[in-house]
């Protein structure tokens, strides 16, 4: 049984440690998964303009290459700022 001066007891160390490893990732988790993410946007926009760009309008085709090329200003970006 808890007593009124033992807080500590009530959860687990383990699962508080647990709890916060989740929820408050380290630096350089966070920034692989955005590259990730910006990864496969790139890989995604490439895919579509190649198998399906020759069926699409010309104003659609437009916004995937800017998309493409923002994509890669991103990622670009990010990865300056990790080689530093």
């Amino acid at each position: 049984m808890m007593t009124d001066k033992d807080y500590n007891s009530y959860i687990p160390k383990s699962f508080a440690a647990t709890t916060l490893d989740v929820l408050n990732p380290n630096r350089s988790v966070i920034v692989d998964m955005i590259m990730v993410q910006l990864l496969s946007m790139i890989v995604c926009m490439s895919m579509i303009l190649v198998f399906k760009g020759g069926s699409m309008p010309s104003s659609t085709i437009s916004y995937f290459l800017v998309g493409l090329f923002a994509s890669f200003l991103m990622l670009t970006g990010v990865y300056s700022r990790i080689t530093r």
